[in-house]
């Protein structure tokens, strides 16, 4: 089966608003992620993905370990000097989820974010963080990837069976090839970008605070 390549996971929150509550939860270099960072993204990540809302131990650290890697990634994009995703771009995605969701009903897209404890303004500005990462990740990583005639004939003859079984008479490779490159090229970008995050975070100083996941 070709893989889908699914959203990074980095993209979750790191929104602005308001809290009542507010302390320190984990240190990156000389960069702070708050409590109420890590609230914001739960309830982001968990709307976009339809899930269930949790504020278990479990849930924060992973919510603190996206945190941590977008905030390595803003480092990152500003010293690059990459541009960001526009502000029609997000308009876009907003309105395509819109449409998808919710009927184009502004007033059931409010009603749903408000549930999860978000605004629109704060799921559209997470969508503008999401297009600037991709963005980002195609100009920084997309150059390096080649994908030969003989990776995308291989990866078909060896998957010839499950392509026959999803994609029944337009199976053909004449048919296929363009889309087995895209999941090649996809997968080789995600691990260049992988690695490249596994290694920033070794040169980063990262402290979690007593108590921040409790």
């Amino acid at each position: 089966m070709i893989r889908r390549i699914p959203l990074l996971m980095v993209l979750g929150g790191a929104l602005h608003g308001a809290v009542v509550y507010d302390r320190m939860a984990v240190i990156v270099g000389k960069r702070v992620i708050k409590s109420s960072d890590i609230g914001r993204d739960l309830r982001v990540t968990a709307f976009l993905n339809r899930e269930q809302l949790s504020f278990n131990a479990d849930a924060r650290r992973k919510a603190a370990d996206r945190l941590i890697e977008q905030t390595i990634l803003r480092g990152e994009i500003t010293s690059g000097g990459y541009r960001g995703a526009s502000e029609d771009d997000a308009d876009a995605m907003l309105d395509k989820l819109r449409q998808e969701r919710f009927a184009g009903s502004d007033t059931r897209l409010r009603t749903a974010v408000a549930r999860y404890g978000l605004t629109e303004e704060e799921l559209r500005a997470q969508l503008l963080w999401q297009l600037t990462v991709l963005r980002f990740i195609d100009e920084r990583f997309r150059n390096g990837v080649i994908v030969t005639d003989q990776d995308v004939r291989s990866y078909y003859d060896q998957h010839l069976a499950d392509l026959k079984r999803e994609y029944g008479r337009n199976s053909s490779f004449e048919a296929l090839e363009p889309k087995i490159r895209a999941s090649i090229e996809g997968e080789r970008i995600n691990a260049n970008f992988a690695e490249s995050m596994e290694q920033a975070r070794k040169r980063i100083r990262i402290r979690y605070l007593q108590g921040a996941f409790e």
